[in-house]
């Protein structure tokens, strides 16, 4: 039996093309993170790795669009075969809707904004922790990178830190106790416009797509293909589950992520320091990537403070990112 891990990758980059609320680093995001990812072994070929873009050459009814529904048929797709090494990169939008599952001491979710939100909603963090965590298949890890606003706690992970100018690391409160988000809630987006309905619409699931269904790999037993997405309620998210998923987010729940102009490229700041310390450092720990990211943010005068978020009590100093 052979001991390969399959790698696969999720990269999704929204500029909201044509809106009032427009960006314009996160096609170049994916492209970057693209390029990257390609040097740490992971296959470029459909069956390995799925982009969603708003581009204007991507038809909008095509799965590759980033609408609500295909945001999640493509997690639940990435996440589905056992024993994998899987990577999400998220470059858009990231806003705070009215929390549901009671857990959010403030009554706000952080979330993801799909291309679509104005008629279907936005994605919350207790979906996004249900289709990328709780399904996730067995003996897989999952690396994320949330470059967006308030994404602090977007997949509601158990343990949560962060490092000071100084580089000293610190451990948030956990999240079921409710991690403060904002101290208010104002608009759901920097950027001045708020959508008042909640984003856990199930509409948006509406069966997941057939088109992603079919990118398992290929030769999967079928019943290997259902195990991720039949995993029974939605419970003990807390930490209870072990799952070996860690984060990398932008910045805190109360902040707002950059949209950067750097050397001449339009670019998220959190998806740019990522890189540029990877380019520095060949095999990084966690602790000397939260610090190093911090820095880097610091030094270009970028008032976000990157997170590390995980689903298990990880020893930050001696283990290298799991990519």
């Amino acid at each position: 039996m052979s001991s390969y891990k399959r790698k696969k990758s999720l990269l999704i980059g929204i500029n909201y093309v044509g809106s009032s609320h427009e960006l314009r680093g996160c096609h170049s995001d994916v492209d970057n993170m693209a390029e990257f990812l390609s040097y740490h072994g992971y296959s470029n070929s459909h069956q390995d790795r799925v982009i969603l873009t708003d581009r204007p050459e991507v038809p909008y009814d095509s799965p590759y669009y980033p609408t609500g529904h295909n945001l999640l048929a493509a997690m639940d797709w990435l996440v589905s075969e056992p024993g994998c090494t899987l990577f999400l990169h998220y470059s858009g939008h990231g806003g705070q809707i009215a929390d549901v599952d009671g857990n959010r001491s403030t009554g706000l979710d952080a979330s993801i904004v799909p291309v679509d939100f104005e008629s279907r909603g936005q994605v919350s963090s207790t979906l996004l922790h249900e289709h990328l965590v709780t399904y996730m298949a067995r003996d897989c890890t999952l690396f994320v990178i949330m470059d967006c606003c308030h994404s602090g706690s977007t997949l509601e992970l158990p343990y949560v830190y962060r490092s000071d100018s100084d580089g000293q690391i610190s451990l948030m409160d956990n999240l079921k106790a409710g991690l403060q988000l904002a101290n208010e809630a104002r608009d759901v987006i920097s950027g001045g416009f708020s959508y008042s309905k909640m984003g856990e619409a199930r509409e948006l699931l509406a069966g997941a797509s057939t088109f992603f269904k079919g990118l398992k790999h290929f030769g999967q037993e079928e019943e290997e293909e259902e195990e991720g997405l039949e995993s029974g309620e939605f419970a003990g998210q807390y930490g209870s589950e072990l799952k070996m998923v860690t984060m990398f987010s932008g910045c805190r729940d109360d902040q707002t992520s950059a949209d950067a102009h750097i050397q001449g490229e339009a670019t998220g700041a959190m998806t740019w320091a990522f890189l540029e310390m990877m380019k520095r450092s060949e095999n990084p720990s966690y602790a000397e990537t939260l610090k190093s990211t911090r820095k880097l943010l610091d030094e270009s005068d970028y008032t976000q403070i990157p997170q590390l978020s995980s689903g298990l009590d990880i020893d930050l100093d001696n283990m290298g990112l799991v990519l």
